[in-house]
């Protein structure tokens, strides 16, 4: 009999649940093997008892459930590891102790499920000689090699149903509403949200925005009889030779620095042009909640396809969507950067044959 073992790294996302669902499935239907799930990310590679058995028993009625059973965090990376002596804190190289720890667990192979910043801690792990396969996840759908990553539908399914909602009153009350989405370095989400919602402009890190511009199209639209506007500003946007809006910083060997507060930075700016804003920022409510039909199914073939990998011994490889075929890729090549939004072709040229703004 041989062992698995299962984590979710980084921030929370509609599918996890289904993926480690189907990774336990498909290891006892097709393969026999056990699956031990590891609590709270790498985390739980390094600290005592935060492991537990995976059975097709306890992982009964999760494929519609939100977040992840095993918790997650992005604070336990094993190569900055943050520890405090004598009241000071400092970080420290602890990955031949955590691969230790997977010897004596007896795991066979370890299931990597998370974003760009998980899957480059699996691939250094992989170099140092752990029987990795990587699983992308990430609601920004930002990872390369991948042509969509589960969790990011239902995130713009999330934030179109709330630009439905505030189209109505955005009418009744003629005001600009200035609607804030996640996405990080890249405007995945806020696109589709922007066309799928209705948008008059939208902003995204991709393509530096002008402040002039957009409260143009918003003057121009009052003028020729529209007497509301809807704005969707990606968190990571940024003006033309501006900076991104950052909460909090970066810690070292922690989280990762937090974006936010472009939307009121937005809306501020057009209620100096006269107009009356009210600013709208969904936050975590994306990240939230059941995942959609289509990010259940997905998540499923990637939690079976990783169990394919490991049976074939092929480590060192993420799974990944190509077309309608799941297929894999060397973790090499996922840890490349990021997959960014093209701006010359696609749907912002879609969206700006319709007469959606930019600001550019």
């Amino acid at each position: 009999m041989k062992k698995v073992g299962v984590l979710t790294g980084g921030g929370d996302c509609p599918g996890l649940n289904a993926v480690i669902r189907a990774v336990v499935k498909s290891a006892s239907e097709k393969y026999d093997y056990k699956v031990t799930g590891i609590e709270d990310g790498f985390e739980g590679l390094v600290l005592p008892d935060k492991t537990r058995d995976l059975t097709p028993q306890s992982i009964r009625g999760i494929l519609s459930v939100g977040g992840t059973m095993l918790g997650t965090t992005n604070r336990a990376n094993p190569f900055e590891y943050k520890i405090t002596i004598d009241g000071r804190s400092e970080t420290r190289d602890i990955s031949r102790e955590v691969l230790g720890n997977i010897q004596s667990m007896g795991l066979d192979a370890l299931i990597v499920i998370g974003g760009d910043g998980t899957l480059k801690i699996a691939y250094e792990l992989f170099k140092r000689g752990c029987p990795v396969v990587g699983v992308p996840k990430t609601i920004d759908n930002d990872i390369l090699a991948t042509d969509v990553t589960f969790g990011f539908r239902t995130a713009v399914q999330t934030a179109t149903d709330a630009l439905d909602r505030l189209h109505t009153t955005a009418e009744s009350h003629h005001r600009v509403m200035v609607v804030e989405v996640m996405g990080r370095y890249v405007g995945w989400i806020a696109l589709e949200t922007g066309i799928g919602g209705g948008a008059d402009v939208i902003l995204i890190p991709e393509i530096p925005f002008d402040m002039e511009r957009v409260c143009k199209k918003i003057d121009d639209r009052k003028n020729s009889g529209s007497r509301s506007s809807i704005v969707v500003v990606a968190e990571g946007a940024k003006p033309v030779g501006g900076d991104i809006s950052i909460l909090c910083p970066a810690e070292t060997g922690g989280s990762a620095e937090r974006l936010g507060g472009l939307g009121n930075k937005v809306g501020a700016n057009i209620s100096c042009h006269g107009r009356e804003v009210r600013v709208t920022v969904l936050g975590h409510v994306q990240r939230g909640g059941s995942p959609c039909a289509f990010d259940r199914i997905l998540s499923t073939q990637f939690g079976v396809a990783a169990m394919d990998l490991i049976a074939n011994k092929r480590f060192g490889e993420m799974v990944c969507l190509r077309g309608k075929r799941i297929e894999s890729v060397s973790l090499s090549e996922v840890t490349q950067g990021q997959k960014k939004v093209p701006t010359e072709e696609g749907l912002v040229k879609v969206a700006e044959s319709i007469g959606i703004s930019f600001g550019r």
